[in-house]
């Protein structure tokens, strides 16, 4: 298999010290292809700020800091890529999945500049690199593996599907979503206690409760009628089919639309000049990105969405009923397949089918039940509070066995 030799670079001989567990430094490593890692990484700083606060945590795009030039063009050509020639990015996902020939050599090539990761590493000083990003994960598992740092390592899977571009030597614990998940980890030879389920890391506000008719008045909704809610992920991937679909479909039952388009400017300018000509039952609204997500799902009747796995996981969380539109080959339609069979969360593979499927949860109380019902039976619970509790606790286990170990030796030497 073909190798590559990482550059020199300065090893780490003097490893952080033991600290008091509620003054641990942690460091996030995220990065900007989807909104979803950013999502994740926020969700795990304000949880550990808020049930430690003296701990010190920073987070940091994986991307932008080791490739500070090229990074946004590297993103670029992935978002076109994703969007452009789906079908390639699933052939790829399902040829990775697997540890193969084909999976290692990706994990081979070394996408990360060492030296820079070293200088991070080196500033920073942390008791543990917490990844929510998979090259992230593969350049602290290659640091390791080369005796260039011993630091703890955690790695949070963003997505209801195990590949093995999340799997890499030298990682301590695994932060996963759901119960099967880490079955199929286990039954690769991963340990169980390197395991830990604890829900989708969701920021806090997408689990508190909320008024929905006042949330309604406060964003200029109408308290009757049925919203519906588009989403696309950051980066808006959805929006112009639906609302084209929306301007042709006379048969559909009178609801209020609200199109957030994340940071896809082109496409709200768009969905903006094209509202200008509509006419219609439906009351529309357009958004770009926002931070108050949470208060629109809050709001909602029903989410139309890609199945990112942040997305998915913030809408259980306010045990909202979804229709997942048109997943891409990949992470997307297997996220989509465990919310399919959780019965959270109806797909539509086509134009037509989206609009058959729409207008049956508008109109159906009961399928607007059932889902909503499935949704609360399988919400990620203080998943980040969670995500830090093991994190914090497993830093306290191997300071517990640095302690026993160092007993141990000063026994054996008296």
């Amino acid at each position: 298999m073909y190798k590559r030799k990482l550059p020199p670079a300065k090893i780490l001989k003097e490893e952080p010290p033991l600290v008091p567990i509620s003054q641990q430094r942690i460091l996030v490593l995220t990065g900007t292809l989807g909104d979803g890692h950013n999502q994740a990484a926020g969700a795990i700083a304000e949880a550990a700020a808020r049930q430690y606060p003296d701990a010190v945590v920073r987070v940091v795009d994986f991307m932008q800091w080791t490739h500070p030039k090229t990074h946004s063009v590297g993103r670029f050509f992935y978002m076109q890529g994703v969007k452009g020639l789906p079908s390639l990015y699933g052939y790829l996902y399902r040829a990775t999945r697997d540890e193969n020939r084909l999976s290692g050599m990706f994990k081979q090539m070394r996408t990360f500049r060492s030296g820079r990761m070293m200088e991070l590493l080196e500033e920073f000083r942390p008791s543990v690199v917490v990844s929510t990003f998979p090259p992230a994960a593969a350049a602290m598992s290659r640091l390791k593996t080369a005796g260039l740092t011993s630091v703890a390592t955690v790695t949070v899977m963003t997505d209801y599907a195990r590949h093995s571009y999340w799997l890499h030597p030298g990682t301590d614990r695994y932060i996963v979503g759901s119960e099967s998940i880490q079955r199929s980890l286990t039954e690769l030879g991963i340990p169980a206690g390197a395991v830990s389920v604890t829900g989708m890391p969701v920021r806090f506000s997408f689990g508190r409760a909320y008024d929905r008719l006042e949330l309604r008045r406060k964003h200029g909704l109408s308290p009757t009628l049925p919203v519906v809610l588009v989403m696309g992920g950051g980066d808006g991937l959805i929006g112009r089919r639906l609302l084209t679909l929306l301007d042709s479909a006379e048969d559909m039952p009178p609801a209020q639309y609200v199109f957030v388009c994340g940071r896809n400017e082109k496409l709200r300018r768009q969905l903006e000049k094209r509202l200008e000509a509509m006419g219609g039952p439906h009351r529309i609204l357009v958004t770009g990105f926002i931070d108050y997500v949470h208060e629109l799902m809050a709001a909602a009747d029903v989410m139309v969405t890609k199945p990112g796995g942040l997305t998915v996981s913030e809408a259980l969380s306010q045990e909202l009923p979804m229709i997942l539109f048109k997943p891409i080959p990949g992470q997307e339609q297997e996220n989509s397949a465990y919310l399919t069979r959780l019965g959270a969360a109806v797909e539509a593979r086509s134009k037509s089918d989206l609009m058959r499927r729409l207008r049956q949860v508008i109109a159906e109380d009961a399928l607007r039940a059932r889902l909503r019902k499935n949704a609360s039976l399988n919400k990620p619970e203080h998943g980040a509070d969670r995500a830090v509790h093991a994190i914090i606790r497993m830093l306290g286990q191997s300071a517990e066995g640095a302690d026993a170990a160092a007993l141990r030796l000063a026994a054996a030497h008296a």
